[in-house]
Order: structure tokens, then C-alpha cells, then sequence
């Protein structure tokens, strides 16, 4: 279930192809005026990437997800393992 959407995109009206990424939103709780999300076990709850992925898809997948999910949208290319490559 999505909690959250961060729209970090520069080109916000691209949406057939974009990188996706979801998250645990209790990953924000430790945010000063955040709202906070109930913790499930952290052992399954993964963080998640997927690239090539339209913005109804990826808000598809992560409405799908079995915990409160934080989906992140990037450009095609950008998002966490660019960050770090």
C-alpha cells in the first residue's frame, strides 16, 4: 500500500518511462513533523528499484506492496544506484 509519493523527477511530465523505487515509510518516522508508520518485521521488507517502468505501473506495483510503502519517482536513469555508481 502506498503511503507516500516523493516526485524527485526533473522532467515531471515524463511518465511511459521513469525509475521507481519504493521503500519502507517507516524509514521517515525519525523526520521532525513526519507522520509515523506502524514498524513491521524490517527482516521482510525490502527496499526496491525498477527502471523502464511507466508512473501507473509503478504506482501499480507499489499499491501492491504487503507493507506502507514510500514510492519514490526519478528519470529513467536517475535514483539511488546512480547516486552511488
Amino acid at each position: 500500500m502506498i503511503s507516500n509519493i516523493i516526485d524527485r523527477r526533473k522532467r515531471q511530465h515524463r511518465w511511459e518511462q521513469i525509475t521507481a523505487i519504493t521503500e519502507p515509510t517507516y524509514h521517515d518516522n525519525f523526520i521532525d513533523d513526519s507522520d509515523e508508520a506502524e514498524i513491521p518485521n524490517p527482516d521482510s521488507v525490502p527496499y526496491d528499484e525498477r527502471a523502464a517502468i511507466s508512473v501507473g505501473d509503478a504506482i501499480a506495483w507499489a499499491s501492491s506492496l504487503p507493507f506502507a510503502a514510500t514510492l519514490y519517482l526519478y528519470d529513467l536513469g536517475d535514483g539511488i544506484k546512480s547516486r552511488t555508481s
